[in-house]
């Protein structure tokens, strides 16, 4: 089966994106939590089941043979294409529901191993971080150049942290070694919003172990149309770094 043009999925990717997220501004500080996924800390809302639910009708009308992967896990489907749509319709969940406006939607298409499309969404600033496997990455059609430091001790770093107390208390120590090597750290609570401002060179650096698909599709395409260089971590949970080329190595070193 031919392959449609990357540019069409990204298209459809960023309807099905800006359609979650016309769901979840009005809610936005207004929710609760309904649930807990792997831990009671990792909050689940119906504000999440709502956006994903609407995400998965654009691409029920739009692209209705390729599979679906979602978070909340309504009826995955593996598609007869090729194709597979990765959709996390609210990442930053406990930001969102405490009125944190740092929280995104995000959805990319991958065919196998590869991602061909991708978008993430901030309808609170009305951001679309967008990429294709064949072009640049752009926010709001304007590419974006991604972080050129070259200097650890200059290097302002994302991460995250696990839900699990054990893999926090890992995650801890981790942080402790890096933080005095480096221009300073930020934990702001979503995965792909991370990866998308990393992209736009909002910051220089990115890594994060127990991230799951959902979390990063989007975001590694962004980050690697972007210039800068993704790197898997291997160990329990595995995870990913993401930096510029000169800063992979002094990284690894303190985070592998």
């Amino acid at each position: 089966m031919d392959r449609p043009p990357a540019a069409d999925l990204l298209a459809v990717a960023v309807e099905a994106a800006r359609e979650g997220g016309a769901l979840l501004l009005p809610r936005f500080g207004r929710e609760e939590a309904i649930g807990s996924k792997s831990s009671p800390t990792d909050a689940v809302s119906e504000a999440d089941l709502a956006s994903e639910r609407a995400i998965r009708d654009v691409l029920a009308r739009r692209r209705p043979d390729d599979g679906i992967l979602g978070e909340e896990g309504t009826g995955d489907v593996p598609g007869t294409t090729g194709l597979r749509w990765v959709v996390d319709p609210l990442d930053g969940t406990v930001n969102y529901l405490y009125g944190i406006p740092q929280w995104c939607v995000s959805v990319a298409v991958d065919a196998g191993d590869e991602t061909l499309a991708g978008v993430i969404y901030d309808p609170v600033r009305e951001e679309a971080f967008c990429a294709t496997h064949d072009g640049p990455a752009t926010l709001d059609g304007e590419p974006l150049p991604g972080s050129s430091c070259s200097e650890l001790g200059g290097a302002l770093v994302s991460t995250g942290f696990g839900y699990d107390s054990e893999v926090r208390r890992a995650q801890a120590a981790v942080v402790a070694r890096v933080l005095p090597e480096v221009r300073d750290i930020r934990r702001a609570g979503s995965a792909a919003l991370d990866l998308a401002w990393l992209a736009a060179g909002r910051a220089d650096v990115y890594f994060e172990r127990g991230v799951k698909r959902w979390d990063v599709a989007a975001g590694l395409l962004l980050c690697s149309r972007a210039g800068l260089a993704v790197r898997r971590l291997d160990g329990t949970p595995p995870g990913v770094l993401v930096a510029p080329t000169a800063l992979v190595e002094p990284l690894l070193a303190l985070v592998a």
